[in-house]
């Protein structure tokens, strides 16, 4: 792990020390690890026994076998053995047991299987052993202490060991590997035992990592391999020093090193690769779960902010990014190529492409389904803010620009998705290209009725879940709405400056809606009427009194004193500017 961490640029320790000698950096590691236990998975048990013949040892185990080693019925556990001269003429037989639990095949996930190493199950079956052996007329004479082995490598160790003299060792098991034609073969437990009898080094290590494959065993970890990730397009010094104060404190007293990968190339996303001793200074160990990695990410997302970087936290199941290769499978694939399993293929090339992948989890999909829907709530709520009369116009126009461009943008990356194109390499289209001025009380408005919206259909939502993704889009929603508006306040200053003596455009000058709304929100009393029959019917009126010849000069100076009382028409002239918005 240091060696892959040091491929680009060299790592750096707790101390912020680089690590230039990776040699004395393991054998410093290794000093770490130098007291801990590792899991019981396999139990071994030696016997000194009257000089027999090795088939009755291999037929009283093969009957045992087919009854059960710890419990009647328990009839699937590995096992071997070696018979080799013992002391004063006697036989010494070697016997191991794996107690771990033995997956049916590599997606196997259960753990019922497990004996516990504990004195009494040990008894136990040294008693069921013994029995076996005594009712084939084999009489065991003493007993070694037991020991234990962990994990594949300490099984195959177990099965070298028990070449004592050059004995030959009988290795009995269900698991196999299922042969494909053009496929790799498949670690499986077939329903019959297979027995292979070799004093051959080579072949044993070949039968252990079989049986190892399909052994769950309970090593401790170690040290953890932990992955941060930033944008493409961050700051990488700033991004490192995020990650150097977000290990500093959260992992203050234990030993780690991290190094960058991607500095040099802008495409690609910046990464550390960090390794992290489980126990500290203390002795304490530390054994993350997914509480952990959501806090974790959370305050690297602070850190980073911190250091003036966007980062949210983000879950690998939460984006639609490509699957995690693991690196059993990149050997595969780079020595097999196109006959490697079709999954290992699929993974592998979608890894080196980049290709998004929709997520395939139940709780991902979930998350996914509440995304959506989060999403049609802001379109529902743009679109009713659009359609009511009573709102400003400002808000209104802006509502409805947003609520198609929120449309047009979704369906964007759905297909994406679909058609497996990477959504951020792809341009997407220009909307709410609205440049009309709009003063500092419109903005005001407009902002206003958005955000009063968006707290009262929040308010309806149930489910505290749907609530809060509601709330982070109306958020990202509010950002969109304030720079659109103040650009647009900014361009009216602009323009009133530049007028030169021209009216200003904080003034009547424009026959849109937003111009109504400009009066309404300056508080002053707009007289003209909007009534075309109210209209017609003064018009009518006044051309009768205009064309009849036998009304009097007095009654002509009482119609030009009511038209006098009467408030004058404003006549709205649109601006003169040449770059005036004409999309009305």
């Amino acid at each position: 792990m240091l060696a892959y961490q040091s491929k680009e640029e060299k790592a750096h320790d707790q101390d912020g020390r680089e690590v230039t000698d990776l040699s004395a950096a393991v054998r410093s590691w290794e000093r770490e690890f130098a007291n801990r236990k590792g899991s019981k998975d396999v139990l071994r048990l030696t016997y000194e026994l009257e000089s027999t013949d090795r088939e009755q040892i291999a037929r009283a185990l093969n009957s045992l076998a087919s009854e059960g080693f710890h419990d009647v019925g328990d009839t699937n556990r590995t096992y071997a053995f070696s018979v080799s001269e013992g002391v004063k003429g006697q036989s010494r037989l070697n016997f191991a047991l794996v107690i771990a639990h033995e997956k049916k095949d590599r997606s196997d996930r259960s753990s019922q299987n497990r004996i516990a190493a504990e004195i009494d199950d040990v008894h136990a079956i040294d008693a069921r052993v013994d029995r076996a052996l005594r009712m084939e007329g084999i009489t065991p004479v003493s007993r070694y202490p037991v020991q234990f082995s962990s994990g594949p490598k300490g099984f195959t160790a177990t099965l070298h060991a028990m070449q004592r003299q050059g004995a030959e060792v009988t290795l009995s098991t269900k698991t196999q590997i299922e042969e494909r034609p053009g496929n790799s073969g498949r670690y499986r437990q077939a329903t019959d035992r297979r027995e292979t009898t070799t004093s051959d080094h080579k072949q044993l290590t070949a039968e252990g990592k079989i049986v190892g494959a399909l052994m769950q065993t309970r090593q401790p970890r170690d040290f953890m391999h932990l992955l941060l990730s930033g944008p493409a397009n961050v700051d990488r010094d700033q991004f490192i020093l995020a990650g150097r104060d977000f290990l500093k404190e959260q992992f203050s007293g234990h030993r780690y090193a991290y190094a960058v990968h991607n500095r040099s190339n802008p495409d690609k996303h910046p990464h550390l690769h960090v390794i992290v001793a489980l126990r500290n200074s203390s002795g304490k160990m530390i054994n993350p779960n997914i509480r952990d990695f959501t806090e974790w990410r959370s305050l690297f997302a602070e850190k980073a902010r911190e250091r003036g970087i966007s980062i949210d936290r983000q879950k690998r199941v939460e984006r639609a990014g490509p699957p995690p290769v693991k690196r059993w499978e990149w050997e595969m694939f780079r020595r097999m190529g196109a006959t490697a399993p079709t999954n290992v293929v699929e993974k592998v090339i979608s890894k080196l492409r980049d290709k998004p992948t929709a997520p395939k989890l139940e709780e991902a999909r979930k998350r996914l389904d509440q995304s959506r829907q989060s999403i049609s709530r802001v379109i529902q709520m743009l679109e009713g803010i659009a359609k009511d009369r009573s709102a400003p116009s400002t808000a209104r126009e802006l509502s409805h620009d947003l609520s198609i461009g929120l449309k047009r943008e979704y369906r964007r990356l759905e297909i994406a998705v679909r058609e497996g194109h990477d959504p951020t390499r792809m341009k997407g289209e220009e909307h709410m290209l609205r440049s009309t001025p709009i003063s500092a009380a419109q903005a005001k408005a407009a902002k206003e009725t958005l955000a009063t919206t968006a707290i009262s259909v929040a308010a309806k939502i149930p489910n505290p879940a749907d609530r809060l993704l509601f709330e982070q889009a109306t958020k990202v929603i509010g950002k969109v709405v304030g720079l659109q508006l103040d650009s647009r306040v900014t361009k009216n200053r602009d323009r009133a400056e530049v007028g030169n003596g021209k009216r200003s455009s904080d003034s009547l000058e424009t026959k849109s809606a937003t111009g109504r709304d400009h009066v309404a929100e300056q508080g002053i009393e707009n007289r003209t009427s909007s009534n075309r029959t109210a209209d017609q019917s003064r018009i009518a009126r006044s051309n009768a009194e205009h064309d009849s010849s036998e009304n009097s000069r007095t009654d002509r100076e009482r119609y030009q004193r009511r038209e006098r009382d009467q408030s004058k028409s404003i006549k709205l002239r649109p601006p003169q500017d040449k770059d005036r918005d004409r999309s009305r």
